[in-house]
């Protein structure tokens, strides 16, 4: 599965935004979905709430395609 590190810039972003923000699919409302669809887990858990907050430290696992979630900073908390 291809990984790929998303780095916030604010203390969360929702779930249907991180998938287009990720280039996992193409619109917000196709990341919403896509997660009703339950086709998408956070944590290893089927998430269906669209605008769940996504947080640093957080893995979203959606499309074949794994992202993990790292804060601002050099270090990215999480």
């Amino acid at each position: 599965m291809p990984s790929l590190t998303f780095e916030l810039d604010r203390d969360f972003v929702e779930l249907n935004q991180l998938l287009k923000l990720a280039g996992v699919v193409d619109s917000g409302g196709a990341g919403k979905h896509l997660v009703a669809s339950g086709a998408v887990t956070v944590d290893g858990t089927v998430e269906l709430r669209k605008t769940c907050k996504i947080r640093a430290g957080q893995v979203v696992r959606a499309g074949g395609v794994e992202i993990r979630v790292r804060g601002p900073g050099p270090a990215g908390a999480g």
